[in-house]
């Protein structure tokens, strides 16, 4: 009976080892890879309209009363707190296997010509997602080191709404916005989201095999317009506090 037992133990552990095996290969695969890289850009496509919904209340006539009791609320709320770790997590991911797939992609390609000369049917987005990608990631370390780290570990300037005192976000935010030359820098950023969201949002789609001629072109209208509007929004924020700030 024990050696039935110990055979039995031995057979559900190399059935467990051979399905690990094929989920390794698996996401180890190019298409795997593709897979991955379209579920955490889709999940990050969606946390951006969060995140602009957020930033939004930086607009309001308040004195930043909105955006400060929002940014308490998200660094306070235990749910949200959990899913950040999510959200970095989503963030390595996609960073890390996108470079893995530029390396893939460069190292297959047969000469540098045919590195310089690509397929006329791309578009300029889908060329220079690495570059595009590249500045998009400078640009948020730049971003969390401005306001995620000081908000979380730097010295905050406090406020008082109702008696109850909380850090002042809007006054850094609106300290930062004030200088031209990063509300310059921000706007490109964004100039550079628009061009990365532009192919990404449908390539996800089409790498999850969403890809009928009926529901394509529905697909790239809502990419195309989503590619606009919300980095077109994220934009307009520090261009009217900008001008308000100054004024």
């Amino acid at each position: 009976m024990q050696q039935n037992f110990l055979r039995y133990n031995f057979e559900s552990n190399l059935e467990y080892l051979n399905d690990m095996s094929w989920l390794t290969k698996t996401l180890s695969s190019s298409l795997g890879r593709k897979v991955i890289m379209s579920l955490t850009g889709l999940f990050l496509i969606i946390f951006l309209l969060v995140h602009l919904i957020g930033n939004l209340q930086l607009l309001k006539d308040d004195g930043g009363q909105a955006f400060n009791i929002y940014a308490k609320f998200m660094t306070t709320n235990g749910l949200i707190k959990v899913s950040s770790y999510l959200l970095y997590a989503t963030f390595l991911i996609h960073i890390v296997y996108s470079i893995i797939l530029t390396r893939v992609n460069r190292s297959a390609r047969p000469s540098s010509y045919a590195y310089s000369k690509p397929s006329g049917s791309s578009s300029l987005s889908s060329r220079n997602m690495g570059i595009l990608g590249t500045v998009i990631f400078i640009f948020l370390v730049i971003h969390l080191q401005n306001f995620w780290y000081q908000m979380k570990f730097g010295s905050m300037p406090m406020t008082s709404y109702g008696g109850m005192e909380i850090k002042d976000l809007y006054r850094v935010v609106a300290e930062a916005f004030s200088q031209w030359w990063y509300v310059v820098v921000y706007v490109t950023a964004m100039v550079f989201l628009a061009f990365h969201l532009s192919h990404g949002f449908q390539s996800a789609f089409q790498t999850l095999g969403i890809n009928h001629k009926k529901y394509t072109p529905f697909i790239q209208k809502v990419g195309l317009a989503y590619s606009i509007v919300i980095p077109g929004l994220f934009a307009l924020i520090p261009i009217y506090m900008f001008f308000t700030c100054n004024s």
